[in-house]
């Protein structure tokens, strides 16, 4: 089985973006723009490909490289996702309209 990578006309110019996890201790994340907010269960990133959220328990950054948008977390990861906008905009409509 051949795999061809199909290129997302979107990302031009952009940082590269990869996350790389070692047994749900350890994470490291490339093309990291910043660092919206952190603590021991929760991390939000935005990165080259959207808001990036890690969730878990002891989180701890090791390592923030603001330069080369390297940033390396430990601790025991439950959960990675990212956010879309339009996602976030039906979940925002769906709280909203419950909450009225």
């Amino acid at each position: 089985m051949e795999y061809y990578e199909q290129k997302d006309p979107n990302v031009r110019g952009q940082a590269e973006h990869h996350v790389k996890m070692n047994n749900r201790r350890n994470l490291e994340i490339t093309g990291v723009k910043e660092v919206d907010s952190f603590d021991a269960e929760e991390f939000l990133l935005q990165t080259s490909m959207g808001y990036l959220v890690i969730r878990g328990q002891n989180l701890q950054m090791k390592n923030l490289d603001v330069d080369q948008g390297i940033v390396s977390i430990k601790g025991k990861v439950y959960e990675l996702s990212y956010l879309d906008e339009q996602q976030g905009e039906k979940a925002k409509g769906f709280f909203s309209k419950m909450f009225k």
